[in-house]
């Protein structure tokens, strides 16, 4: 099974047919103060980007929806600082990838923002994750938020290596974080997300 054809099983085909609840960007707003534990309690800083993924439609509508997106996060940028880009990846999915160094509460706003649009204008099926990135002394400790499964789960990428990932640091966000955010209980659902190069999936 090719990298593809993982990510479509895991976060889209079979997590559909497993999904425990339909998209709520409610959801998102765990993260508005599972941050702060993350600070105090593990060290863990927001890298200032998180992102939501989704996978395109062809039609005019969709395209219709992803305009009503970018109008929105625009005429937000101005009063929240948070900057935001479109980006499509290796792997056939778009981005929506947000950026702001001052407040991370603002990243959680945005990101509800954009996914709540989708979902209003009937294209919730069609997101897959959020991401928030944090780190703590170049260990990366993200949380990834899935929208077929309504729950999220840490995932924490070994710096420098290869597609290898850090268990020791996922299980101890799990446990810290466990109660504050409604963490996926099956493993088999935490999926990595790789960039092709970089740090982020988006990349």
């Amino acid at each position: 099974m090719g990298l593809l054809d993982s990510i479509r099983s895991v976060l889209g085909v079979r997590a559909e047919r497993d999904a425990t609840s339909d998209a709520d960007p409610d959801d998102l707003f765990g993260m508005s103060t599972a941050y702060l534990t993350m600070e105090a309690n593990l060290g863990f800083e927001p890298t200032g980007y998180a992102a939501l993924c989704f996978g395109d439609v062809n039609s005019h509508e969709f395209a219709g929806t992803v305009s009503d997106v970018r109008s929105i996060l625009a005429e937000g940028e101005a009063e929240t600082g948070t900057v935001s880009r479109f980006v499509d990846d290796d792997h056939g999915y778009r981005w929506v990838v947000f950026e702001d160094d001052e407040d991370f509460e603002d990243l959680v706003t945005n990101v509800y923002f954009a996914a709540d649009t989708f979902i209003e204008e009937g294209y919730g099926s069609r997101l897959l994750a959020a991401v928030f990135a944090f780190e703590r002394e170049g260990q990366p400790g993200d949380w990834i938020y899935s929208f077929r499964r309504g729950t999220f789960y840490p995932f924490a990428p070994t710096p420098g290596a290869s597609h290898e990932r850090d268990n020791q640091v996922e299980l101890k966000l799990q446990s810290v974080l466990d109660g504050e955010l409604e963490i996926e209980p099956d493993k088999e659902y935490w999926y990595p997300l790789w960039p092709s190069e970089g740090r982020h999936p988006w990349e």
